[in-house]
């Protein structure tokens, strides 16, 4: 469990009553892109619904079932999480913020190049091309869905190129659903093999392929990859 130093609240408001919990805002993030990434104990300072957090007072077991159809945590979680909002201080939330936008950075300077010189361009070039397109960070969406649309404000201002790879992954068929799910938005091409074993071929850019084989590698012990030509 997250302790309650680090944890914020996380609140669903229906049935003119709330419904809170005590959670860590990135572990969510992350929790929210791929469910199975991340333990639900992990993500909670308190295995408890609160209706409210700072006075210590708890929603009956009735109107526990009136909203979410069930008292148990796990569910409660899950819609309270899915419908409800993250509460940030000030703070926190322009914490959270200027670490995504180091992470945005670091994602372009590590996979775009400068076409004229083929050489990478300086983190810094690409943090005041941000700040001069006046690009928003989302603080909860993660950063390969706000890469694309970061190039998209800044490639006015500098030439940007890519380089992808293809990876092809071959794993045991009993890991197929988790690998899936985190590859699934790159796969070019997928198949089961006579042996029970799953192969796909995805494309990913060049600066990303290791902790791409990283994160996979976490889900299936028995990996195989290459890089195909």
């Amino acid at each position: 469990m997250v302790s309650l130093d680090d944890a914020v609240i996380a609140r669903l408001e229906k049935g003119g009553n709330r419904y809170e919990i005590l959670v860590d805002p990135e572990l969510v993030t992350q929790w929210k892109e791929d469910n199975n990434s991340v333990e639900m104990e992990d993500m909670l300072a308190t295995s408890e619904i609160w209706s409210d957090v700072k006075a210590g007072d708890r929603p009956t077991a009735d109107a526990l079932e009136n909203i979410f159809g069930s008292t148990d945590l796990h569910t409660c979680v899950k819609k309270i999480l899915g419908e409800g909002s993250i509460q940030l201080t000030t703070v926190q939330r322009k914490q959270m913020i200027e670490d995504k936008r180091k992470q945005i950075i670091n994602a372009i300077a590590t996979t775009a190049t400068d076409p004229k010189t083929r050489g990478p361009h300086p983190p810094t070039r690409i943090e005041n091309a941000l700040l001069e397109a006046r690009f928003s960070v989302d603080p909860f969406l993660s950063v390969e869905r706000q890469v694309q649309d970061a190039v998209d404000a800044i490639r006015s201002l500098i030439p940007l190129q890519f380089i992808t790879v293809r990876l092809a992954f071959r794993i045991q068929g009993k890991d197929y659903g988790g690998v899936h799910q985190l590859l699934r938005d790159s796969i070019q091409r997928e198949e089961w093999l006579s042996d029970g074993s799953w192969a796909c071929v995805v494309e990913c850019p060049g600066g990303m392929k290791s902790d791409l084989i990283s994160r996979v590698s976490k889900r299936s012990s028995g990996l195989d990859v290459k890089e195909l030509d």
